[in-house]
């Protein structure tokens, strides 16, 4: 094995949950070169990983002509763990002699001559773990412990850039980041709550930083509460940045989103608030580290039990999560 591509293109907090597969692959081929295939907004973070070698950004693509999109993904191996239909088709035409998938994407069975059967919808396991089943064909034989991920952790570099100079003079080790909204990808705690949390913790002297993209702060930064201690960040950092921030201060709550689970890579207590309906139950989401945590409002909810849409992530109690915060370790 010379290259092995590894193609998630999808958001941050699955390429974030892709990474252990990563290392697996570097410890057992330490000589291959370990391409990640994903999109613009994730390179950051696989910057950040000293395991991959190398990043392939499938947004330059569009632009190419088709023999120089095939020349790129010529490799010894592809694994789709996001499956893709056009990277599925170029990869066959590479003539990648390995291309493995999951059996339940119709276009992989003309184009995988590798395919996995297993659900992801209907597991009880975590994302890390089910990325695992891909590497059956490569000899990986045992579905790995939550616990023995972690080691990924080791491999997370947080990079060296500047914070905004609003951020100077604040103890960020004493201040907590609240990330409410999630894009659409997850069910949303009320900011009603967020902000009640937020006046709480500054009575308690922290600094609280609200984070979000310049739309989400279109939703949230008007009814923030006017507080020295209370600072909307929302729309001013890129990516590297947020990454330092997160990494820098004590703890972060939000719901299953790409920055909880940078918190979570990033070793600081990471708090997480769930739905327990699958597929997007904490046992499958839950952030990796062992200072993560992860609420339900009803893990035994009968609305979550036959898959129905519910809101029961909304009865979660403002001192929950502040026990979170103080009991993580």
């Amino acid at each position: 094995m010379d290259k092995i591509i590894i193609s998630r293109t999808d958001s941050i907090g699955d390429v974030i949950l892709t990474l252990p597969l990563c290392v697996w692959l570097k410890k057992q081929f330490p000589q291959t070169e370990l391409v990640f295939l994903g999109r613009s907004y994730t390179k950051d973070i696989i910057a950040c990983f000293d395991v991959v070698d190398t990043f392939l950004n499938f947004d330059d693509f569009s632009s190419l002509p088709t023999s120089e999109r095939i020349a790129r993904l010529k490799a010894d191996c592809i694994i789709h763990v996001f499956p893709n239909r056009e990277i599925a088709a170029l990869s066959k035409k590479a003539k990648i002699p390995m291309r493995i998938g999951t059996a339940h994407r119709i276009f992989h069975l003309l184009t995988c001559n590798y395919r996995l059967n297993f659900s992801r919808k209907q597991s009880l396991l975590h994302e890390s773990q089910l990325n695992f089943e891909l590497l059956k064909p490569l000899g990986f034989n045992e579905t790995p412990s939550f616990d023995s991920l972690f080691q990924s952790l080791n491999h997370f570099n947080i990079p060296t850039v500047s914070l905004p100079t609003e951020f100077s003079g604040i103890d960020l080790s004493n201040t907590i980041i609240l990330h409410p909204k999630s894009q659409g990808s997850a069910v949303e705690w009320p900011l009603e709550k967020y902000i009640e949390l937020a006046q709480v913790l500054v009575q308690q002297k922290k600094t609280v930083i609200f984070t979000g993209t310049e739309n989400e702060g279109k939703e949230f930064s008007a009814i923030l509460p006017v507080h020295p201690q209370i600072i909307d960040s929302s729309g001013k950092l890129n990516l590297k940045q947020l990454i330092l921030l997160i990494s820098s201060c004590e703890a972060l709550v939000a719901c299953s989103t790409g920055p909880y689970h940078i918190a979570g890579i990033s070793g600081i207590k990471a708090i997480g608030l769930f739905s327990p309906r699958k597929p997007i139950h904490p046992g499958r989401w839950r952030a990796l580290g062992d200072k993560s945590a992860a609420l339900v409002f009803d893990s035994s909810c009968s609305n979550c039990k036959k898959g129905k849409a519910c809101s029961c992530i909304e009865n979660i109690s403002v001192q929950s999560v502040l026990s979170a915060i103080n009991e993580a370790h």
